[in-house]
């Protein structure tokens, strides 16, 4: 009886190590591929972030270039400006001046009238007198 007993203890124990055996080996197949799974997962969202963030930097320096062209635009706008400022400003001064040396000569001419004008009657005056006088003598 000692040998059917330990026969079927036998049996059982090696019936039960093929099982645990094969359990033991899908549940480590299972945690390798579940592992493989979340590996995987964790690359792709690595990835996906990795791309995002080259993405953003790609859009900032973008956003950079076209600041700094925007500002090169607006120095060489303000620089025409500024020397069209200039001009003008030059082209007013010159316009005073002209109007100015124009009103003095304009000025002297009419002084000049008015002194021959006075020379005149001065002089017509002075004959008138002279006239008058010579009649009365």
């Amino acid at each position: 009886m000692k040998k059917v007993v330990m026969s079927l203890a036998l049996v059982a124990a090696l019936g039960l190590s093929f099982t645990s055996c094969r359990e033991a080996k899908e549940k480590t197949e299972d945690a390798v591929e579940k592992a493989a799974e979340t590996a995987g997962d964790a690359v792709e969202e690595a990835a996906d972030a990795v791309e995002e963030a080259a993405g953003e930097a790609a859009d900032a320096a973008g956003d950079a270039v076209d600041s700094v062209k925007d500002a090169a635009s607006d120095a060489v706008d303000a620089a025409g400006d500024a020397v069209d400022s200039a001009k003008e400003g030059a082209e007013d001064m010159a316009n005073d001046a002209k109007d100015a040396v124009n009103d003095a000569v304009d000025s002297a001419k009419e002084a000049g009238s008015d002194a021959v004008d006075k020379a005149k009657k001065a002089g017509t005056d002075a004959m008138d007198k002279a006239a008058d006088k010579i009649k009365d003598n």
